[in-house]
């Protein structure tokens, strides 16, 4: 599972991997689609191992 000192991707990143718009990402974390957290400063984040774990699915 994901733990302190991980790599973190934002939505553009996440995008770029995926070949979708960043608001599309936003959209599948609001879903429950992909694992994502929220910063002090309320941007949302993705853990990059997660993300990776999708991208292996497809």
């Amino acid at each position: 599972m994901s733990g302190l000192g991980e790599e973190v991707l934002t939505p553009a990143e996440v995008a770029r991997l995926f070949r979708v718009d960043p608001k599309t990402v936003t959209r599948w974390a609001k879903q429950g689609r992909i694992p994502s957290f929220k910063t002090l400063g309320g941007q949302r984040r993705y853990y990059a191992s997660e993300v990776r774990r999708l991208l292996d699915r497809r």
